[in-house]
C-alpha cells in the first residue's frame, strides 16, 4: 500500500479520495466472498481452544459499590474487586436463599447480599464457590468449566495489544438474537464492509484470504480499506482479521495510520430468551495507538473520546448484529444458503 511519504507513513493521516465512486458503482464483492471460505475459517476458529474463558466486560466497569453482572450460557455471574483490587468472580445466586447477587453492595472488597447480609470476600464460603477470574487491563474474563467443557487453561488467550502506556482503549457491548458463531462469521466476512457500512468504510479490497488448511499465524484475511472521515477525506490502512479462539476475532492494523492498533470482537453466549431463542453479547475492545506526537493529547482526553469510540462501534454493530441475527434465523429454519 502506498502511504505517500518517506519512511512508510504520511505526514498527515488523512488522504483525499481522488477517484471516489458512488456506492452502487463500487466493485461487487459477492463472487470473492465465497461461502465455503467463510465456513472453513469459522470451522477452524471453533476448533481452537478457549480454556473455558469468557469475556464478562470492561475492566474499568469493575469498580465502585456494585458488582458487574453477566449471564453466560444461562449461568448468573458476578465480578467485583477484593480489598487488594484484584478481580474476583463467582455465581450470581446467593447460596442462602437464592437472592440475586447482582443487586448486592461491595464494601471494602466484600460483596454483601441485600437480602440477609451474607458477605463474600471472593473465597469459598457457605456453599458459594468462586470462579477463576482474569483482568487483562482492558477486559475481565471468567472461566466457566461446566459451561465450556474444554480442558481448562490457567489464563485466557489474550490477543497481542499495544502497550497500555501508549494506547487508548474503549469497550462497546451489544446484544443480539443469535449464537456466537453468527457473530464470528460476520467478522470473518470482510468483503461486506464497504457495501454494508459505507458511512465508515470505502475502497475496500481483500488482498489475501485463507483457502484450505491453515495454521493460526497464517489464517487471516488481509484487507486494504479506507476509514471515512468526512466527504472524500479518508484514512487508508491495511488490516488483518484473525480468529485466535472460537468466540474471538481480532482486526489488527498492519500498515498505515495506527499500526499495531487492534479491534477485538468477543462473542459471549448469554442463554435463551423467553421464546427459546439464543442471545449473544458482543463485547468489542478497541485498543488504538500511534507514535504521532498528537496522540498523547488524545490519550489525555480518553474520558471524552471513549463515548465517541463506543458510539462509532455501536453504529457498526447495529448493522452487523442484524447480519448475525439474519444468519441465525436462516440457519434455525434450514434456509441458510451458506
Amino acid at each position: 500500500m502506498n502511504t505517500g511519504s518517506t519512511g512508510g507513513r504520511r505526514r498527515l493521516p488523512l488522504s483525499l479520495r481522488r477517484r471516489a465512486v458512488p456506492w452502487e458503482r463500487q466493485r461487487p464483492t459477492w463472487r470473492e466472498a465465497r461461502p465455503a471460505v467463510i465456513a472453513e475459517a469459522l470451522k477452524r476458529a471453533r476448533a481452537r481452544p478457549s480454556g473455558n474463558w469468557y469475556v464478562v466486560g470492561a475492566s474499568r466497569d469493575v469498580r465502585g459499590g456494585r458488582p458487574l453482572a453477566r449471564t453466560v450460557a444461562g449461568q448468573e455471574v458476578v465480578v467485583w474487586r477484593d480489598a487488594g483490587g484484584r478481580a474476583v468472580a463467582g455465581p450470581g445466586i446467593c447460596p442462602h436463599l437464592g437472592a440475586p447477587l447482582r443487586d448486592g453492595s461491595v464494601r471494602c472488597g466484600t460483596l454483601v447480599c441485600r437480602w440477609h447480609g451474607l458477605a463474600l470476600d471472593g473465597g469459598s464460603f457457605a456453599g458459594w464457590e468462586p470462579f477463576p477470574a482474569h483482568d487483562d487491563g482492558v477486559l475481565v474474563w471468567v472461566r466457566l468449566d461446566a459451561v465450556g467443557g474444554e480442558p481448562p487453561l490457567d489464563a485466557p488467550v489474550v490477543p497481542r495489544r499495544p502497550a497500555p502506556a501508549r494506547a487508548l482503549s474503549a469497550v462497546y457491548t451489544g446484544t443480539g438474537t443469535c449464537e456466537p458463531e453468527d457473530v464470528v462469521a460476520n467478522r470473518l466476512d470482510p468483503w461486506h464492509g464497504a457495501w454494508f457500512h459505507p458511512y465508515s468504510f470505502v475502497d475496500l479490497t481483500v488482498t489475501g484470504a485463507p483457502d484450505g488448511p491453515a495454521v493460526p499465524d497464517e489464517d487471516g484475511f488481509t484487507v486494504e480499506v479506507s476509514f471515512r472521515v468526512a466527504g472524500r477525506l479518508v484514512v487508508p490502512v491495511r488490516a488483518v482479521f484473525t480468529a485466535p479462539g472460537p468466540r474471538t476475532v481480532v482486526m489488527r492494523i498492519t500498515e498505515g495510520e495506527g499500526v499495531g492498533s487492534v479491534v477485538e470482537t468477543h462473542a459471549v453466549p448469554l442463554g435463551s430468551d423467553d421464546r427459546g431463542r439464543p442471545r449473544t453479547a458482543v463485547v468489542e475492545a478497541v485498543v488504538a495507538s500511534s507514535d504521532r506526537p498528537g496522540f498523547a493529547v488524545a490519550r489525555g482526553a480518553a474520558p471524552l473520546l471513549r463515548p465517541l469510540v463506543r458510539a462509532a462501534a455501536g453504529r457498526l454493530w447495529r448493522d452487523d448484529l442484524a447480519y448475525a441475527e439474519r444468519r441465525w434465523a436462516l440457519r434455525a429454519t434450514g434456509r441458510f444458503p451458506g
